[in-house]
């Protein structure tokens, strides 16, 4: 066991430089982070929270994906909210359905973030390209 006083740990991501491992806790309503060792381990020493996505309205931190740039885009109450590599809210999408449960980067160009929620599946267009899925060679 690595860490073990997550409530509801749910998303998962890491920085562009794979340096930081962001944890959300859906319960506490907050992000961790992490640094990681050059080894790959967790520094626990390095345990932070990240950024707080406490608020009013429906929603919870539920799926997490990092662009190119290290902004971090996380369900959260309201919608979408967006993080800078410093934790520093940059904004919200807020896209009318309940409770953001998973979000993710694709589109040709990496540009459009497609997202789902209780019964919904949405995407909107974003200006900075989230970190592509490595793809199988074939």
């Amino acid at each position: 066991m690595l860490v073990s006083d997550f409530v509801l740990p749910n998303g998962l991501a890491f920085t562009p430089d794979e340096k930081v491992l962001y944890i959300n806790d859906s319960r506490r309503r907050h992000i961790r982070a992490f640094e990681l060792l050059p080894n790959g381990t967790l520094a626990k020493q390095t345990d932070r929270v990240f950024a707080d996505l406490q608020g009013s309205e429906p929603g919870v931190p539920d799926g997490m994906k990092v662009d190119v740039e290290g902004n971090v885009y996380c369900g959260g109450a309201g919608g979408i909210w967006i993080m800078d590599p410093h934790g520093k809210k940059l904004g919200r999408i807020v896209h009318g359905a309940p409770a953001t449960t998973n979000i993710a980067f694709g589109g040709d160009d990496w540009k459009t973030l497609y997202f789902t929620s209780r019964g919904h599946l949405g995407s909107v267009n974003v200006k900075i390209p989230g970190l592509p899925v490595p793809t199988a060679k074939k």
